[in-house]
């Protein structure tokens, strides 16, 4: 690609490249299944977007079992798990810069999730009483939050 798209966003190459194949496909006789190319592509990016939203939920559950598990032993493995996620969503998005804007939508649609699971995990080994259970099914993180330095 002249513009060198692929190398500088490859979430909104895919996106592009497909619109490109289904345009192409009522101009062209050329024995190629443009349609399935098509999807095949956008399947792709919305990898990378299933990617993102797994290590955002990655990092959101392990914050909330920080902020509201008493247990000591394992904080330090949830942290660290927090910093290695946070570090390959800084290189997923370096690689697909575009996907910084479905970031606020999947914080929101993962803390809901991630709460449910924590509240869950910590109630079954006895980590959560009354009012820390009502934080918790409240709680909200900003994508700073969960990017964590400059974001």
């Amino acid at each position: 690609m002249p513009d060198g798209l692929y190398d500088q966003d490859f979430f909104e190459w895919t996106r592009e490249q497909a619109a490109a194949l289904r345009a192409h496909t009522a101009r062209s006789n050329a024995p190629l299944d443009f349609e399935n190319l098509a999807e095949e592509i956008e399947a792709l990016g919305r990898s990378e977007r299933r990617m993102l939203a797994s290590l955002i939920g990655t990092v959101i559950e392990h914050l909330l079992k920080l902020r509201f598990s008493p247990a000591a032993d394992p904080r330090r493995g949830w942290q660290e798990t927090v910093d290695r996620a946070r570090r390959d969503i800084g290189m997923l998005l370096d690689y697909s810069p575009s996907l910084r804007r479905e970031v606020p939508e999947i914080v929101t649609k993962q803390t809901t999730a991630a709460a449910r699971m924590v509240g869950e995990q910590l109630a079954r080994y006895g980590e959560l009483d009354a009012e820390a259970a009502s934080r918790l099914r409240v709680v909200e993180f900003a994508e700073a939050d969960v990017l964590g330095g400059d974001a």
